[in-house]
């Protein structure tokens, strides 16, 4: 049976993107989360004429008749309502953020002033129009789209909410997934692993992977037993959105995930990607659920997640997400299966180039060797030798 190239997995995995809908949330807590609706400006920004330089607000026009000297009329603060200059050729101290003053247009800054009994001195003898003024909507206009739909929010996002008095907003809903593994030679974090056991981590890579992506995934654990894995995968696929496994889909004898699914009625769409690591990957679909099944492998679970699941959310929750980063390949490198190689690397950079070392790991069961590198480097599968120099897709994680 030929293997799927990890070109066209992500090709298919891509074409089951589901949406998830809608839920609004307060503004705080929408960080991380992908908007769903177009957020505008409730009036003009600046809303009004905005002093931005701390000095004297004046009229241009006794400056421009020779004027240097200007009686100091009051004091306009920031936060308090407009004052009117009663004297064309008075001035108005006006603090940053103020209302400019009426009957003023420009702003001469404290530090070209001259300050004495009442009096401000100009030492400049040339101005510009609006001087430090900031003019009502210049920035945006009020009705203006601040912030387009399907924008992930970041800390700019929130601060604009807060400006607009946008106390809640519509996000798009996360999916519900479980984390599941499998294997009786598992046990749980807290436990000490006989000789011939190993504690459960896999599952709580992929939690954290998720998290990074702002969701608050469940993870349960079956042992190799057929009929439990028939029981809890049907109850899983019934109240769950995403099944996310971790083991159990190659060709091993307690493998029996691809036949459960199958019994179960999920959709196969492919087994078995032309790539290293993560050869054994499955991924089906029954009606709107989605199940990415990753070889058992940490780095291969690690690196699937990154290369496949990351996308299909993004596409999901609305973002046209691609992958546009790269990076040197720092030395020679040899591989020589015909099959896409997902290097481990170290980034570094120079003089503003992004290099990737790779670095040498003991096979895709080599979980520590995750924490030695950055990224991920995408080696096509066309070819063995790939020269340093080269520039390749990048997948960090970092």
């Amino acid at each position: 049976m030929s293997l799927t190239t990890a070109q066209e997995a992500l090709e298919i995995i891509l074409k089951t993107s589901e949406d998830f809908g809608t839920e609004e949330v307060k503004f705080l807590k929408s960080l991380g989360r992908i908007l769903k609706e177009d957020i505008v400006a409730d009036r003009d920004f600046p809303p009004f004429d905005r002093v931005s330089m701390d000095g004297i607000a004046i009229s241009s026009e006794a400056f421009k008749k020779g004027q240097r000297a200007f009686k100091i009329e009051g004091v306009q603060a920031a936060g308090s309502e407009q004052l009117t200059m009663q004297n064309p050729t008075n001035c108005i101290e006006a603090m940053t953020g103020a209302i400019l003053p009426k009957n003023t247009d420009i702003v001469i800054q404290y530090e070209l002033l001259d300050i004495k009994d009442g009096v401000a001195t100009i030492n400049l003898e040339a101005i510009k129009s609006n001087q430090n003024v900031h003019l009502k909507g210049l920035d945006r206009k009020q009705g203006a789209v601040l912030i387009p739909k399907n924008t992930l929010i970041s800390p700019a996002e929130i601060g604009v909410f807060a400006t607009v008095g946008k106390t809640k907003v519509q996000v798009a809903k996360q999916p519900k997934v479980m984390i599941i593994s499998t294997g009786n030679e598992l046990v749980g974090v807290y436990d000490t692993p006989e000789e011939h056991q190993i504690r459960r981590s896999n599952v709580f890579t992929l939690v954290s992977l998720l998290e990074k992506l702002n969701i608050k995934a469940e993870t349960a654990h079956i042992t190799d037993n057929k009929d439990l894995l028939l029981t809890k995968i049907n109850s899983f696929l019934n109240d769950f959105d995403v099944l996310l496994f971790s083991g159990a889909v190659s060709k091993g004898k307690f493998d029996f995930i691809p036949e459960v699914l199958d019994e179960l009625g999920v959709n196969k769409l492919f087994h078995r990607v032309k790539q290293r690591p993560g050869k054994p990957f499955w991924f089906g679909k029954k009606e709107c659920k989605t199940i990415f099944a990753f070889p058992g492998n940490p780095v291969s679970t690690f690196a699937s997640c990154l290369k496949y699941f990351y996308p299909w959310y993004y596409k999901s929750v609305g973002i046209n997400f691609e992958n546009k980063n790269q990076a040197i390949l720092a030395e020679d490198y040899f591989f020589k299966p015909d099959l896409t190689y997902f290097l481990q690397v170290e980034i570094s950079k120079e003089d503003g180039k992004t290099l990737a070392t790779p670095i040498t790991g003991k096979g895709s069961a080599d979980l520590v060797n995750l924490v030695d590198s950055d990224a991920f480097l995408e080696l096509p599968d066309d070819r063995s030798n790939f020269t340093k120099g080269e520039v390749f897709p990048l997948i960090t994680y970092r």
